[in-house]
């Protein structure tokens, strides 16, 4: 097959690329498939991308077409069901930082769950989604709403004090000018939140026949390290504050792949108690092998 040629990197315009993935691909739910996709590595900036052609088309995130392709629920209760119980790793990623009178906004924040649970604590919530769909629901729960962080500018710019950004990301065309348009919002002594699937999750290593087709999928263009989201955010004009990691998963997870090859969830391994899974999150939190990364930034301009 002739190797799949990759334009110049969005994030640093390198044209150095490495090839470290071809074949199968994840392709929205567990088990739909898509052949022939190939991740090349950025010989300049380090970060991972899947070859254009393979990607999902950016514009149905303005649709429910992606929430569909997930096999997922795509109204607002339908979402807020799923993602409500997640949104306790942001809040203990954004610890102790306090929201309280604060601007915050959520960027991608897609039915508002993370919003929704620091109402009225916050001065001023803005909701930042493309999907037009869960405007009204929004709007209607008070939010400042808008499709895109550069919408948000006429009003917000140099006033919000802490935006996040979960799983968003590896979705987007150009990383470094999503960056640079929440930057713009940012106060001079504001913080950002970024999450984003860790591409050095233990997995990659422990299973690597098996797990990198899962791990990689057509709805994610980019795929980040620490070091690759930290030069990213540079050229965004950011400065990198905090770095952690987080990990959903329990042990049972990790076991059940490595005898069956694929996802079991969570509680799989009745016979593994919270001991167990404490010290596996631990581990992999601690050594930066867990499934999810986080990193806060602050405006360079201002540190």
């Amino acid at each position: 097959m002739t190797p799949t040629t990759f334009e110049p990197c969005e994030i640093c315009g390198g044209t150095d690329w490495e090839s470290v993935y071809s074949g199968a691909i994840r392709n929205g739910g567990f088990g739909n498939v898509l052949e022939h996709a190939e991740i090349s590595r950025c010989g300049d900036c380090g970060v991972e991308r899947l070859n254009e052609a393979s990607c999902f088309d950016n514009s149905h995130y303005e649709t429910d077409a992606y929430r569909a392709k997930l096999e997922q629920e795509t109204n607002t209760a339908g979402y807020l069901k799923q993602h409500d119980s997640l949104q306790r790793h942001t809040l203990e990623a954004l610890w102790p930082t306090s929201l309280r009178g604060k601007i915050v906004a959520d960027i991608g924040c897609a039915g508002g769950s993370f919003l929704d649970h620091i109402s009225g604590i916050a001065e001023r919530l803005v909701a930042i989604e493309p999907a037009a769909m869960y405007h009204n629901d929004l709007r209607r729960r008070g939010y400042h709403t808008h499709s895109f962080a550069a919408d948000a500018a006429a009003a917000f710019t140099g006033k919000v004090d802490v935006a996040i950004s979960s799983q968003v990301i590896e979705h987007v065309l150009n990383p470094r000018a999503f960056l640079a348009d929440i930057t713009q919002l940012l106060a001079p002594d504001g913080t950002l939140l970024i999450s984003t699937p860790n591409r050095d999750d233990i997995l990659m290593d422990l299973l690597p026949d098996d797990f990198p087709a899962f791990f990689y999928r057509s709805v994610h263009r980019w795929y980040f390290d620490a070091a690759s989201l930290a030069q990213c955010a540079e050229r965004a004009g950011l400065t990198t504050i905090a770095t952690h990691y987080v990990h959903r998963y329990d042990m049972a997870n990790a076991l059940l792949w490595l005898r069956d090859r694929r996802p079991s969830g969570l509680g799989g391994l009745p016979v593994l108690d919270g001991i167990a899974d404490g010290f596996w999150k631990s581990y992999l939190e601690g050594t930066g092998r867990a499934d999810c990364l986080y990193m806060a930034f602050r405006r360079a301009d201002s540190v």
